[in-house]
């Protein structure tokens, strides 16, 4: 390993968050050892992994150690969740820019070069993102899935040029709209000047930070260009089953929901949001919650038909002219 140089504005700090990711994890390392940057701080950081992941990643720093400026296995002894274990490895990264990967993804060879050519271009910027390919379990070209985000330079999308950080942080109140988090690329200092991850929700890492960041006055910037290999499969933390009609992460998130958002919500998307939050909650029945025909029906009919919310927002947002123009009703 090379002696790192903290101060060096080139210095990128990796970070894999690991958790039984003994499948995939080697893939992943390999696409971070295949970068066209050559200033390269590769932080892994476990949390408690049941498999060898522990092992494996020690083993590959042991083989690959020399291609990085410095390389470091940190894990711990308990699950402490998402949020804290990337919080372990923000805090001795000593990168100008941070790139965080889940440990069954992979980065694009030139990711690194091209975020930090366009930060250089764009000194304001702290927090950037850009495109990514999605696919299904490998990564071979028949298994794509999708590219996204798509128009990001329509009116409504969250990334649309002009958009303040002020207004990407009323739309986020609203929902997350952000799809494409594996692209993500930070700043290390505005990341920990603004608290970092919230270790509060163990599982949710992103969207609190999302909404730190712009109502901290970060706007949220975008490169048109494909950055990062996203994988879908059955075993991940975040995975959405396509058997059921609600995804379980939506009733583990209302806690979230009343720290961050409905506080700050306008009162009638606030009470639109809680009226479905109530009527959804029969649907934490197994069986109800089956991805059939039936279910859909029921749930289609208590959160969107019988829904007084719903009618109130519609018309709101076609005739009154706040509606049309508040990014709380884009």
């Amino acid at each position: 390993m090379r002696t790192p140089d903290i101060n060096s504005n080139k210095l990128v700090s990796v970070i894999i968050a690991t958790y039984n990711s003994s499948a995939f994890v080697i893939e992943t390392l390999d696409s971070i050892s295949n970068q066209t940057w050559d200033e390269l701080e590769l932080i892994i950081t476990d949390d408690c992994s049941k498999d060898d992941s522990v092992d494996i990643c020690r083993n590959w720093i042991t083989n690959n150690k020399q291609r990085f400026v410095s390389a470091e296995l940190i894990s711990s002894e308990i699950n402490t969740g998402v949020a804290a274990n990337l919080n372990r490895a923000l805090k001795i990264a000593r990168g100008n820019w941070i790139k965080i990967l889940g440990a069954d993804d992979t980065l694009k060879p030139d990711c690194i070069d091209v975020n930090m050519k366009w930060v250089k271009a764009n000194p304001d910027a702290r927090v950037v993102f850009s495109k990514i390919d999605i696919y299904r379990n490998t990564f071979e070209p028949g298994n794509i899935i999708i590219t996204t985000p798509g128009d990001v330079y329509s009116k409504r999308s969250i990334l649309a040029p002009g958009r303040t950080a002020g207004s990407q942080y009323r739309m986020l109140l609203v929902h997350d709209r952000i799809h494409f988090s594996p692209s993500v690329f930070l700043h290390r200092e505005t990341l920990i000047e603004t608290g970092g991850f919230d270790e509060q929700f163990k599982l949710l890492e992103d969207y609190p930070l999302w909404l730190n960041l712009t109502r901290n006055g970060h706007r949220l910037h975008f490169i048109d260009k494909v950055t990062v290999n996203y994988r879908r499969h059955e075993h991940a933390i975040n995975n959405n089953n396509n058997d059921q009609v609600i995804n379980p992460n939506y009733f583990r998130a209302e806690d979230f929901r009343r720290v961050y958002t409905y506080p700050y919500l306008p009162a009638d998307i606030r009470l639109n949001q809680k009226y479905i939050w109530y009527m959804s909650q029969p649907f934490r029945l197994r069986w109800l919650n089956k991805n059939r025909k039936f279910n859909w029906l029921v749930y289609s009919l208590a959160t969107v038909y019988l829904n007084p919310f719903r009618y109130y927002l519609w018309v709101k947002k076609r005739i009154c002219k706040t509606g049309k123009n508040d990014e709380f009703y884009a």
